[in-house]
């Protein structure tokens, strides 16, 4: 392998690394959900999801615990908002 092509397979690797870090910083400060991240990065939710639990460890531990704090809490809430969503839903539809 060149080493012009070795180089820019190590950068790729590291800008790939620098958007999960920016990924899993977004999560966090703005304690979102995995499809708001990934909304907010124009990725697939499983992208994010995959980013954020499988390879996110490897690269920053304390993160990762951060984040998994965040994902064990929104999953003790999500039956919760699915109920706030349809609660809105049918009081729309009940207006008109």
């Amino acid at each position: 392998m060149s080493k012009q092509r070795y180089r820019s397979k190590l950068e790729a690797q590291r800008q790939r690394e620098i958007e999960i870090i920016k990924q899993a910083d977004y999560f966090i400060s703005h304690q979102a959900t995995i499809r708001a991240t990934a909304q907010a990065f124009h990725v697939s939710k499983s992208s994010v999801h995959t980013n954020l639990t499988e390879v996110l460890p490897k690269l920053s531990l304390n993160r990762y615990l951060l984040v998994k704090k965040i994902m064990d809490i929104n999953t003790a809430e999500r039956h919760i908002r699915g109920g706030i969503a349809t609660r809105k839903r049918y009081s729309a539809i009940k207006k008109h």
